[in-house]
């Protein structure tokens, strides 16, 4: 193989990195060139704060980007109307839809990160706590080869918002109570007021929102007791 041919297979890709610690996105930068350096050649653009960010979005020559890294909490560009990476975000997907966008936080409360994901989606989502270099890699791994990632802190905290919108009331309670004492199905209705039909239909639904629908009883106290629905 030749020199040319090789440089012909050699993929390009615009990166886009809006921070505003230098040291930050020089630490990006260093991780970005050593990841497959055959295969990849990146070309890197940055920016320091919202207005910075703002002027390269919205410039049409700027080549579109495949991959953007934004920071949530940057000095803001309150002309424009743009106070945060979420709102640089939306402002890339308006300019550049197919841009792949990672955002940083150093936020950890539940609300803010439901709210990230609902309104933005981004391709990955990191607190900034969970990222070393071996991470960074593993996550930026992951964007490219059309994967979505989630550090480890989010990837929880989203779990546990899952777990913690299950509801359920006292009688669902009270049937995985008497399960997880032994107490047979048929049994149940001796502690519980209601039929029979519908201790059983109540199990099969409990069941099916643990996402355990074949599962047997045994299972099903164990997730149950995972989730927090049974003590």
């Amino acid at each position: 193989m030749t020199l040319d041919s090789a440089a012909e297979k050699t993929i390009k890709k615009n990166i886009f990195i809006v921070d505003d610690h230098p040291f930050i996105i020089q630490g990006y930068k260093n991780a970005i060139i050593r990841y497959n350096p055959k295969k990849y050649e990146f070309v890197i653009t940055e920016a320091k704060d919202c207005q910075s960010a703002y002027t390269i979005i919205t410039n049409p020559e700027t080549p579109a980007f495949d991959i953007a890294f934004l920071d949530i909490s940057m000095p803001s560009y309150d002309e424009k109307g743009i106070f945060s990476g979420e709102d640089l975000a939306k402002l890339l997907k308006q300019h550049m839809p197919n841009c792949r966008i990672i955002l940083l936080t150093m936020y950890t409360e539940l609300l803010k990160v439901r709210t990230i994901v609902d309104e933005i989606n981004p391709f990955g989502l990191v607190i900034k706590n969970d990222l070393t270099f071996d991470e960074f890699l593993f996550g930026f791994d992951k964007v490219i080869n059309d994967q979505v990632y989630y550090s480890q802190s989010i990837q929880k905290m989203i779990d546990q918002s899952q777990y913690e919108t299950l509801e359920i009331d006292l009688f669902d309670k009270q049937i995985l109570f008497h399960i997880s004492k032994g107490t047979k199905t048929k049994d149940i209705a001796q502690y519980i007021p209601i039929s029979l039909n519908a201790i059983e239909t109540r199990k099969m639904n409990l069941k099916k929102l643990l996402a355990i629908a074949d599962g047997t009883d045994i299972e099903l106290v164990k997730v149950a007791k995972d989730r927090g629905l049974l003590f």
